[in-house]
Parts: structure tokens; sequence; C-alpha cells
């Protein structure tokens, strides 16, 4: 099992407690580098128009719960399995 794997893993158990660095790494790996990065956003391009978006933000070193989510269902939505 792969390290993203692992952070993929612990997204979908417990989405309210995920390092903002896993979920950049996730992201990074899924989406590519991210478009906009230096403010307190990132954002990532998605091969659709609209949700789920891929936008995230560091919160003190943790990702926030909803946006952990919105980047589970846009992985759902590229077609990569659990």
């Amino acid at each position: 099992m792969s390290a993203v794997d692992k952070i993929l893993e612990q997204m979908r158990v417990e989405p309210a407690n995920v390092r903002f660095a896993d979920l950049q790494r996730v992201c990074e790996f899924h989406f590519g580098k991210p478009r906009q990065q230096g403010s307190s956003h990132a954002i990532y391009k998605t091969p659709w128009p609209g949700n789920p978006r891929v936008n995230i933000q560091n919160d003190k070193g943790k990702a926030k719960a909803y946006q952990v989510r919105q980047v589970l269902l846009a992985i759902e939505r590229l077609g990569v399995k659990p």
C-alpha cells in the first residue's frame, strides 16, 4: 500500500483529522500541481467544470473536513476505486 493510499484511507475514516500537507500530497498525486498556490488556498485543476471543486486551505496545519470530503468526491469522480 502506497503512502497516498494510506492517507486516502485515513481521509475516509476521519476527515476532520487530516493534516493539510497530507491532503496536498493526495491532491498533487491525482490532479497535478495546483493552478493557484501561495495564498491561503491551493486550487487544483479538474477535467470537469464545476463541482466537486478541488480547493483546499490550510487551517493551522490541518485540512478542513468539508474540503477533505470534496476531495474524496472528486477522486471518486475520476474513477479511482477505494
